[in-house]
């Protein structure tokens, strides 16, 4: 059943308030369908934001920051990740940071996990910006899936392996930093940049996963049903002696 079903005459009967209403809805939801994704989140609960994905999927980014603690008024960023489905960006502190503020620009809809508590409002508070984007936020949609916990435990959860980063959570990132800023090693920038992006690109996997769990709930499955996406090269691998020499000096492994 598509919008089309409820044009006059409507398939079933209705009291007129309700015809009324769903004229309305119909009318304004036309309107804003091809650039206004916030219209529909703005009347959607949080978890179900899942369901605008995928006529927006073309002008959605897949968002991850990382940040030097979780404090937005004493902290800083340090990387932020960008992925929207085809090209991967990222940016450093102290190098291409501000960037981010135009590129971000060119995106509809945001895809993060927990960024509505934590990333966007780190992001605003730190570069002085709103960001008027549609956005989904998976930790809402997962948890009405029944899929509790952080980013990593959801991947597991879900089937995502993350290989030579497994262990690496944002704590640790937090000390990549330390080690990049305090001894100028590049590897240690090079395995932070890994686990940013495996962040945000894993956000694209999950965002499918949950959108088609959410629409097996639904008579729509068999036909809107989206095919898992192609992982893309990273262009950053994890140095693991880093990861060891760090674990040893501030975790005690």
């Amino acid at each position: 059943m598509t919008w089309d079903d409820f044009k006059s005459p409507l398939p079933i009967k209705l009291p007129a308030v309700k015809i009324s209403l769903i004229t309305e809805y119909l009318q304004q939801s036309s309107l804003h369908l091809e650039a206004d994704p916030c219209y529909f989140t703005d009347l959607l609960t949080t978890n179900q934001h899942w369901r605008i994905f995928p006529h927006y999927r073309h002008s959605t980014a897949y968002l991850d920051i990382e940040t030097t603690g979780l404090n937005e008024y004493g902290d800083h960023i340090t990387t932020i990740a960008l992925y929207d489905g085809s090209t991967i960006k990222y940016y450093i502190h102290g190098d291409n940071l501000d960037d981010f503020v135009t590129d971000i620009k060119q995106y509809d809809v945001l895809v993060t996990y927990n960024g509505k508590t934590f990333d966007i409002p780190f992001i605003e508070k730190f570069f002085g910006i709103e960001m008027h984007q549609a956005h989904i936020d998976l930790r809402h949609v997962l948890r009405a899936l029944g899929y509790a916990g952080g980013l990593k435990s959801c991947e597991k959860q879900l089937g995502l392996d993350r290989g030579e980063l497994n262990g690496v959570d944002g704590y640790f990132a937090v000390l990549l930093w330390r080690e990049y800023e305090k001894s100028g090693n590049p590897k240690a920038l090079e395995t932070l940049l890994a686990y940013n992006i495996e962040d945000a690109v894993n956000l694209e996997t999950l965002m499918v996963k949950a959108y088609n769990l959410s629409l097996q709930k639904t008579k729509f499955y068999p036909e809107l049903k989206i095919s898992l996406p192609g992982r893309p090269e990273i262009p950053f691998s994890a140095d693991l002696m880093v990861i060891d020499n760090i674990k040893r000096a501030y975790c005690g492994c």
